[in-house]
């Protein structure tokens, strides 16, 4: 896994915010503030479920100035757009489909209950001059993040950059 103080790797993928399919480049949204990219193995498991469902219902991404907020996984645009739907979320998931950016960021499953290239479930918090500033990785794919803990990094960036 990439570590804090690295450069994060640059990458364009096809996503959705739940509507329209389109591409979304990494440079693109750290030009504009702090990006926090949520990887995780599969649209619709019970665990991934929790933990996009829990990040929907935290106030302060909504609340927080030039804050993008980006699932990641190896599940199609076309799949992300019906999870997004059903589940409200307020911020796009992008397919990974070949795992590439996953096996960059050093968060890929060759396999996963036999499935191949599966992203991990990780999470990074990116600066505006692409630096990676949080990196966690779950040692078990059934751990969920701590929310409050990517918060904390979220705002002291914040605090940093004022």
């Amino acid at each position: 896994m990439i570590a804090s103080g690295s450069q994060a790797p640059s990458f364009s993928l096809p996503g959705t915010d739940g509507n329209s399919i389109g591409r979304y480049d990494l440079s693109e949204y750290t030009e504009k503030g702090t990006v926090v990219l949520l990887f995780y193995p599969f649209d619709f498991s019970p665990v991934c479920t929790a933990e996009l469902c829990g990040f929907r219902d935290s106030e302060w991404l909504t609340f927080t100035p030039d804050l993008d907020v980006f699932g990641v996984s190896t599940d199609s645009a076309f799949a992300h757009r019906t999870f997004i739907q059903q589940n409200d979320l307020p911020f796009p998931l992008l397919s990974d489909r070949d795992g590439r950016v996953s096996e960059q960021y050093g968060v890929l499953y060759e396999e996963l209950e036999g499935h191949p290239n599966v992203s991990k479930r990780a999470v990074f918090v990116i600066d505006d001059d692409r630096t990676v500033q949080y990196a966690w990785e779950a040692d078990e794919y059934t751990i969920d993040p701590d929310i409050d803990e990517v918060h904390r990094a979220v705002e002291e960036l914040a605090s940093v950059e004022v």
